[in-house]
């Protein structure tokens, strides 16, 4: 018997995927992005993984959290990011480009927009082209994760809202994008395996925040974000999920559910 474990296909979950093997994992690894993950989870297909807040707050009865664990941003988060060529104060009545990969961050910028700008006619939709197509040609679109860090670099945005910050200025606190969730019938069937799982986790990330440096000069992605450019980024980033970040993560769920993104206000509940 062995976990399926779903990996998130971003650079920022490298802190605690790149030593997992050495740290003693030998289950079934599933890579994807978020939405992608999101349904295999609500499906049954994977036992655990970071995955979508949202799907979290979605579907939270089917679910238990690892204690402890998150990818959350105390402030900028550098790969979740609005870019336009207007001002964020101008975009009431705006198309948003989306890409559809995440959950989480599309219902954060809507809780930007409607909480915290006061916005009620702006449209969300997935174009019929590349994203990025968009914001070449002046459109307003929010990118996530590898490729908003791509189009980061060398973007011809006039503006870039990094959604990670917006949420900070506005609330004092942390932002979590992800949770570690684990299905609950993962627990009745696989409890000591998740136990160990944690374990593993934990020395993984403990083993890649010793030597960030070795980290990103051993990440493909190196190539193009640079040594530096990925030890910055993993050091803005949050692994943890302790009080602060639990207070952001209860005030985004009542904030979705405020707004009608969500239809009841979630439990958070851990695997113990």
């Amino acid at each position: 018997m062995t976990l399926s474990l779903g990996h998130i296909a971003y650079i920022n979950c490298a802190p605690f995927f790149h030593y997992l093997p050495q740290c003693g994992f030998v289950g079934r690894i599933v890579s994807g992005v978020p939405s992608q993950l999101n349904r295999l989870l609500s499906e049954g297909e994977i036992d655990v993984s970071p995955s979508s807040s949202f799907e979290y707050a979605r579907n939270w009865r089917d679910y238990l959290l690892l204690p402890e664990l998150s990818i959350s941003s105390c402030g900028e988060v550098k790969s979740v990011l609005l870019f336009s060529d207007r001002p964020l104060e101008q975009l009431e009545g705006a198309d948003i480009a989306l890409t559809g990969d995440s959950a989480t961050s599309i219902n954060l910028l809507q809780v930007i927009f409607r909480e915290f700008y006061g916005f009620r006619n702006y449209r969300c939709q997935v174009p019929t082209c590349p994203v990025e197509e968009v914001i070449a040609a002046g459109g307003t679109a929010l990118l996530i994760g590898d490729r908003a860090l791509k189009e980061a670099q060398n973007s011809r945005a006039r503006f870039i809202y990094d959604l990670g910050d917006l949420w900070l200025q506005h609330t004092g606190l942390p932002f979590v994008f992800a949770l570690w969730i684990l299905r609950r019938q993962a627990v009745a069937d696989k409890s000591e395996l998740v136990r160990q799982l944690q374990r593993q986790l934990n020395a993984s990330r403990d083993m890649a925040f010793a030597s960030l440096p070795q980290l990103a000069a051993e990440t493909p992605e190196c190539s193009w974000m640079g040594e530096a450019g990925l030890v910055d980024y993993w050091n803005c980033m949050s692994y943890e999920l302790g009080i602060a970040h639990l207070e952001g993560l209860k005030i985004y769920f009542q904030l979705c559910l405020r707004h009608g993104l969500l239809e009841e206000m979630p439990e958070l509940a851990f695997f113990a």
